[in-house]
């Protein structure tokens, strides 16, 4: 979502650099509220507070019928109508704010996915080539990068090189035979980064990946075991903005 750079970038990216999960409690706390207050403000609350408490009274209802199935089928058939009018209410604000969260996590994905790739730090590229391609394959680099494997190798199903760069965007060039494809890589103190993948088509050399480190936003700790992602921390951060402002704003 590079479009949304300009926008989002200068507001966001000191967060970024600042802590990724730092940034992530305020994102997930700003689209929480603009969700909550779009389905506040687009739908009828006295409505859906009537509709609520007959899903509650259908829910009694339920669990004092289990020993009479026909009297349950009866109320299921109800309190499906309820429930569908329920949803229907709901969809409204739902449309509203699809596409904005689609766009801010296609930013976020672009952003926090990856951990960057400081100056001087050892990193490594693979290439993968097509079937049936053989011989010697050949890393080209510019100024500020130093190889620390060598330059060419023998083609196999994919090769891998390691090396190091100065601050800057640097362009890597792997060559085979007559055919040669180019790769950026930004190395930088901030939280930024190239894509990490280019694919290629109609060429010996199909693919090229800069191997980013996947960014753990929580860094060395974890929950029970689990080092959690951006969408996983997300995720958690949003249920329990989400709970708490639908309970300060008798959100029903």
């Amino acid at each position: 979502m590079v479009f949304l750079d300009p926008v989002l970038n200068p507001l966001l990216q000191p967060l970024l650099n600042m802590s990724p999960f730092l940034s992530l409690l305020v994102l997930a706390l700003a689209i929480s509220l603009i969700i909550t207050l779009v389905y506040k403000f687009f739908t009828n609350q006295g409505e859906m507070k009537d509709l609520k408490e007959k899903q509650k009274d259908f829910q009694k209802r339920l669990k004092e019928l289990r020993s009479n199935p026909e009297g349950m089928m009866k109320v299921q058939k109800e309190a499906m109508k309820v429930n569908m009018e329920y949803m229907k209410h709901s969809f409204k604000p739902t449309l509203i704010t699809m596409l904005p969260i689609i766009l801010i996590f296609g930013w976020m994905s672009a952003h926090l996915m990856y951990e960057p790739i400081y100056p001087g730090e050892t990193y490594s590229i693979t290439a993968e080539f097509a079937e049936g391609v053989t011989g010697e394959t050949e890393l080209i680099v510019g100024e500020g990068t130093t190889l620390i494997s060598d330059a060419k190798q023998e083609i196999s199903s994919a090769v891998a090189w390691n090396l190091k760069s100065e601050a800057g965007t640097h362009v890597l060039t792997v060559k085979s035979g007559n055919d040669e494809q180019k790769k950026k890589v930004l190395i930088t103190k901030e939280l930024r980064y190239e894509e990490p993948a280019t694919s290629y088509q109609h060429s010996d050399i199909e693919k090229i990946t800069v191997n980013y480190n996947k960014l753990k936003p929580l860094g060395k700790y974890s929950l029970f075991g689990w080092q959690p992602g951006w969408l996983g921390v997300y995720i958690m951060l949003s249920i329990v903005f989400s709970i708490g402002l639908r309970k300060a704003l008798k959100i029903h």
